[in-house]
């Protein structure tokens, strides 16, 4: 009897010390350093505004796209960021399913990194369009003057495809704070901290019926939002797939893509989870195993993306269609040449470095194979929008695209937001799910007593 209550105290106290922990990250770290890193990511995101004020009032022309390059960054960009998202979907959804403990740590801020990305993907295709003003013409509104959309046009298909996504994301991820939310208002020193995180918290108390409700209405959303990993970016690919220019027209192409979003997803993961494992002193919850599992991860999905450019290269050839050949000789003798081969560099050759342990488990190493990872993934979706394009049926339509200065700072302004509401993200909540936290440690607890 004095062992259990020793051990129910003992429990008790490591419980609050998790809570107290993850809680405090919302105002712990530098706090100096946290504004120079906002204030630097904030002007970023100005450069964002002001590229797409300027596409709005200047027209696309500002953009790096002409005939035959129709498809310019933005597309480019789309095709990036919701690959990059969904490897939120899959750590919190797929393998919350699974029963997977070790993807706890490291749930929460993959749940945020899929909505702001997901949101400024979403965007993306709305920066493109000849007239942006008029992007609610893909919603079919009851119009009196019987504008509807075109179903036949991946726009409409991508506005859906991204909507859904973004609405399943937006609930599991809120779903999932609500526990968090309830003890982030218990522990508020102000009474307006209280008042904001009691309206958010839904009147969480931690009853044993909330508890009920809650596992079952988060299984429920968990299930609704593993068939949008494969759904989505297949339908990105569609985009592609089901037009008769060579390069796009694919059948490879859907499960391809979604490789490659896990795999340059699960980069994005490792590199946002790296610096914020060293910032906050994490090492204890987030140790070397889970940068190797998610290392592992990472390499199986590369090799799907490998195997998909094998799988390609080889249709090609085996079509023997003249156009198909001439594609695959421009990407490596023409004018993106050096995009072309940067990603099979990177891809291909750089990826082979997850296959050692040292590489696996060393924070620093991983760090910098995610950010290039990333780089190439980006390098991919160039090769596939703009040189599957440059080169038309008909040589006097020939041009090259190498985009203009609003495409690369709408690129690196997109980054800049991206990383200013991630950092606003862990000083609002918990970037690190309590509850979860806490469940770990009971189970461990529990399977230590039933060994002594």
């Amino acid at each position: 009897m004095k062992k259990s209550t020793e051990r129910a105290r003992h429990q008790g106290d490591v419980f609050e010390s998790i809570g107290r922990k993850l809680a405090a990250m919302t105002s712990g770290g530098s706090r100096r350093g946290w504004l120079l890193m906002f204030a630097f990511f904030a002007l970023l995101s100005l450069i964002f505004l002001y590229t797409i004020m300027l596409v709005f009032t200047v027209g696309v022309g500002m953009l790096g796209i002409n005939i035959p390059v129709a498809w310019g960054f933005p597309i480019i960009n789309v095709v990036w960021w919701i690959g990059i998202g969904h490897a939120g979907t899959l750590i919190s959804a797929i393998l919350l399913l699974l029963r997977q403990g070790w993807r706890a740590p490291i749930s929460r801020f993959a749940e945020a990194m899929t909505l702001f990305a997901a949101g400024i993907a979403g965007m993306m295709p709305i920066i493109h369009l000849g007239r942006p003003w008029f992007f609610y013409w893909l919603v079919p509104y009851p119009a009196t003057m019987g504008v509807w959309p075109q179903w036949r046009s991946p726009l409409v298909w991508d506005f859906f495809a991204i909507a859904t996504y973004i609405t399943v994301s937006l609930l599991f991820w809120y779903l999932g704070l609500v526990p968090d939310l309830g003890s982030m208002r218990d522990r508020a020193k102000t009474k307006l901290g209280r008042r904001i995180y009691g309206v958010f918290a839904l009147g969480w108390r931690g009853a044993a019926s909330h508890w009920r409700r809650y596992q079952t209405a988060y299984l429920l959303i968990a299930g609704l939002a593993t068939p949008l990993v494969v759904s989505v970016h297949s339908v990105i690919a569609l985009d592609f797939a089901v037009t008769l220019v060579p390069g796009y027209h694919s059948q490879v192409f859907p499960p391809y893509f979604v490789a490659g979003a896990l795999f340059s997803g699960f980069a994005m993961v490792l590199t946002l989870t790296i610096p914020m494992r060293r910032i906050f002193r994490l090492y204890d919850l987030i140790t070397s195993d889970h940068l190797e599992v998610m290392a592992k991860i990472m390499l199986a999905a590369g090799l799907v993306v490998i195997y998909g450019y094998v799988i390609e290269y080889f249709l090609i050839w085996y079509d023997g269609d003249e156009y198909h050949i001439y594609l695959a000789f421009n990407r490596m003798f023409g004018p993106y040449a050096p995009y072309f081969w940067g990603m099979m560099f990177i891809n291909v050759l750089l990826t082979q470095s997850l296959w050692f342990p040292k590489v696996r488990r060393s924070a620093g190493i991983l760090f910098a194979v995610a950010v290039v990872l990333n780089v190439g993934m980006w390098l991919e979706r160039y090769v596939i929008v703009i040189i599957s394009t440059n080169r038309d049926f008909l040589p006097s339509s020939w041009n090259t695209s190498f985009g203009t200065w609003v495409d690369w700072s709408m690129l690196l302004g997109s980054l800049g937001l991206f990383f200013a509401l991630f950092l606003l993200f862990i000083r609002a909540v918990p970037a690190i799910s309590i509850f979860e936290e806490k469940e770990l440690e009971y189970e461990h607890e529990h399977e230590e007593s039933g060994r002594s």
